[in-house]
């Protein structure tokens, strides 16, 4: 309903790393099952770019169906467990919890799965704990809220700061020009072409 990015990551191995689920249906869960199993892929990392509820609706279900356990930015932990609370303020009726937290991060950690690392990047502006993950063998990078193509997260909800994320932003725009981006809403895009053309920005 409100056009999350859910992305399944994979390579060689066919291990495969998930980003935030937001299936809040069954059509959407089942397209998700039947891409990892079209695919022969063995899901073994969930992680979460930030705590909003809409980038984890379907966290309870994944990580049920594919004992997995999600790992979120310690700063948006409480995020994470006042999820029921947040659908409710949005108009969204729930009636499960999520599951426990498997593993927080902080700035600098990294998390892998097959042959692929990726760097935990903090980034808070969108929320407090807002993930950016990057692999710089792939020049690739999963931005969650914080980095749209020629626009950037809202900041007017709690734990928001135009302040802070354009911080972080300016933070992004050192990686490599041609470092793909993958946004938690809207289309895909790449650090040289946000740094030549999105309004916020500027190097």
């Amino acid at each position: 309903m409100l056009a999350e990015n859910c992305y399944i990551v994979s390579d060689e191995t066919k291990e495969c790393m998930i980003v935030d689920c937001g299936a809040y249906g069954p059509a959407e869960q089942q397209a998700i099952s039947k891409y990892i199993t079209d695919n022969e892929l063995k899901p073994v990392l969930y992680v979460l770019t930030h705590g909003h509820f809409d980038h984890i609706l379907g966290s309870k279900w994944l990580c049920e169906t594919y004992n997995l356990q999600a790992v979120i930015c310690e700063r948006d932990a409480e995020l994470y467990k006042t999820f029921r609370t947040d659908c409710q303020a949005f108009g969204f009726t729930v009636d499960y919890d999520l599951p426990a937290i498997g593993r927080c991060l902080n700035d600098g950690n990294e998390v892998s799965f097959g042959s692929h690392t990726f760097k935990a990047i903090n980034t808070p502006g969108h929320t407090k704990g807002g993930m950016c993950y990057y692999c710089a063998d792939e020049n690739v990078m999963f931005s969650g809220d914080t980095l749209f193509r020629n626009s950037i997260g809202r900041t007017d909800f709690p734990g928001g700061s135009m302040f802070q994320i354009i911080q972080s932003l300016r933070m992004l725009m050192q990686l490599p020009d041609e470092t793909e981006v993958y946004p938690g809403h809207g289309p895909k895009t790449s650090i040289g072409y946000e740094g030549a053309s999105n309004p916020y920005l500027d190097r």
